[in-house]
């Protein structure tokens, strides 16, 4: 009987030391799971807040201090700091929340600054900037490895100020890493209370600077693409400006066919053309060329067109025009601009044309021989330097006038670079001699019909390589 009951007791024992081992399993089980809801809920409130911070269309230095902000609501830490590589490979803290501990101690010079202790920490961690490698932040820096410090009091590795209320008791510093790129370290100190952090804590923080990392990766693409549209409009509005300042229609003048072709490389050129109508059945035609592209070229282009607008009438000579052109627009040049231009004005009624070259492309001429009968594209060569490239006296003593006769069906082509250095495939060019050759075949045609054949050219020729530089092509017939 004894020993019956003795087995009996036995059993119950290990019953209720198993159930309680159950119990005790099952309370710790909930105690993770709970402890894993709360790290959840915690991960999610800190990717919310960034979310909103995006929202906000914050500045990068912005949405730092918002991350920090977010750290320390998420870890339950007393400070937090994020820390920025600069481009001297030193370590620099950019935004900072709480009374977190300066890397180095604190001189007492420094200290007699003071305003307030929390205005205090925040300036000397925006000021003092120390290597990468060195402390801990440092050294997470430079092996992209978070460190957790537990006990941080007991590691000779890290500094220790005199003031208790920095007194650095545990302490957590992750990379900020975002695919190879890293944005920076966050480092967060002191949990609340006496404890320390965990290795629970680490793991956590770990998640909130990959999230952080992304944050931040998605704000400078938005920032990017904020400049990219902005800048898209910006250049919208220089290329109506540009096209409102080219010639809206071509002049009827009697006795002459006019057909002018513009393209740009980009959404703004430095190419200009413009036409005048003097008198005496006269008609001035002017085509230049800016050095560059872009919204610079584009707006000397437009200065040099108004300049264009008042000088071209007081003038008979197109050197001249040219000469106080250059007078009018050399001084506010900048260093490295110049202007290449060729003007010339046509006389249907005398049955001639007068030019003036300022480093321009060559004029092409194609009329028939007067013997042969053969049509003849020949380049005028003239005088002359760039606009904005020599004093004035060298300018002046470099243009001069070229007059040549233009009877009926003679063509006179004027261009830009943009149509003899298109390039191809093989990166060859264009050339004037291809220029040359094509008006000749079709000098007979209109002046639209021989643009059209002269860009078909083109075309044929570049296949599908971009064009690299703008492109104007004037042709005058006479009729």
């Amino acid at each position: 009987m004894f020993w019956f009951l003795l087995i009996g007791f036995a059993i119950i024992t290990g019953l209720l030391v198993a159930l309680s081992r159950t119990r005790r399993e099952r309370d710790h089980a909930e105690t993770e799971a709970l402890k894993l809801a709360h790290d959840r809920q915690r991960l999610f409130d800190f990717m919310r807040h960034l979310t909103d911070a995006l929202g906000d269309g914050l500045s990068r230095q912005e949405l730092q201090q918002r991350i920090v902000h977010a750290s320390i609501l998420s870890t339950g830490a007393l400070s937090a700091c994020f820390f920025e590589r600069t481009a001297r490979n030193t370590m620099r803290g950019i935004a900072v929340e709480g009374l977190f501990p300066p890397h180095r101690p604190i001189t007492g010079e420094t200290k007699a600054r003071a305003v307030t202790r929390a205005r205090f920490i925040e300036e000397v961690l925006k000021s003092e900037e120390f290597p990468v490698g060195e402390g801990v932040v440092g050294r997470v820096a430079e092996s992209r490895q978070g460190e957790l410090v537990v006990d941080a009091g007991a590691d000779p590795r890290m500094v220790q100020h005199d003031d208790p209320a920095l007194a650095v008791r545990s302490v957590i510093v992750v990379p900020v890493l975002f695919r190879e790129r890293c944005f920076g370290v966050l480092a967060v100190a002191n949990p609340a209370g006496d404890t320390f952090f965990n290795q629970a804590d680490f793991a956590l923080l770990q998640s909130l600077a990959e999230q952080a990392a992304l944050a931040l990766h998605h704000a400078e693409f938005l920032h990017l693409q904020i400049e990219k549209r902005q800048l898209d409009l910006d250049l919208q509005v220089a290329r109506g400006i540009q096209q409102m300042l080219l010639p809206r229609e071509t002049p009827v003048v009697g006795g002459l066919q006019v057909d002018a072709r513009y393209g740009t490389a980009k959404e703004v050129g430095g190419d200009l053309y413009d036409f005048v109508v003097l008198p005496g059945g006269r008609f001035g035609v002017l085509v230049a060329d800016v050095a560059g592209k872009g919204i610079p070229a584009s707006l000397l282009m437009a200065i040099c067109r108004t300049h264009f607008r008042e000088i071209a009438p007081r003038h008979d000579s197109p050197a001249q025009a040219l000469i106080e052109l250059n007078r009018a627009v050399a001084p506010d040049l900048q260093a490295g601009f110049y202007v290449t231009m060729i003007y010339a004005i046509l006389d249907p009624v005398r049955g001639r044309v007068t030019l003036a070259r300022a480093g321009h492309e060559l004029p092409l001429l194609a009329r028939r021989g007067e013997h042969s009968g053969l049509v003849r594209a020949d380049f005028i060569a003239s005088e002359g330097v760039a606009v904005g490239l020599e004093s004035e006296t060298a300018f002046a003593a470099a243009i001069a006038d070229h007059t040549e006769p233009f009877g009926p069906g003679d063509v006179l082509v004027l261009y830009t670079d943009g149509v003899t250095e298109a390039p191809n495939e093989e990166g060859k060019e264009f050339s004037g001699a291809r220029l040359s050759d094509v008006v000749r075949m079709v000098h007979h045609q209109p002046a639209r019909e021989i643009n059209d054949r002269v860009l078909e050219a083109v075309r044929h020729f570049t296949g599908d390589v971009p064009a690299r530089d703008d492109f104007t092509l004037v042709t005058i017939r006479r009729a």
